[in-house]
């Protein structure tokens, strides 16, 4: 079998930020960020159609400060506890925002 050739190209640098979803709430907001790292986001929309979906994209963009486009819900769309991909910021700026927002 002969030696394939191809290239390995640098991907765009990033954190994944867990957060679990309280849909239905009064208002949005961060509430706490979990011992575990787990961020904790009340939503007023409710769980269906992809709404609170689009809603956790569009305030956890506001909150951090970057476009949506950033922003990709990766893991768990149709559950409560959701893997958000957050492009072109690090681990520790994604942090103090929150912590901001949260104070």
């Amino acid at each position: 079998m002969a030696n394939r050739q191809f290239r390995l190209h640098n991907g765009q640098r990033g954190v994944a930020l867990a957060v679990r979803v309280t849909p239905r709430a009064s208002r949005n907001e961060v509430t706490e960020i979990q011992s575990d790292g787990t961020v904790k986001v009340r939503l007023v929309a409710p769980p269906v159609d992809d709404d609170a979906n689009k809603l956790l994209v569009e305030f956890l963009a506001e909150v951090l400060g970057v476009s949506t486009t950033k922003l990709d819900i990766v893991a768990g769309l149709s559950g409560r506890d959701k893997l958000i991909s957050i492009i072109g910021m690090e681990k520790e700026e994604v942090h103090q925002r929150l912590l901001a927002y949260i104070e």
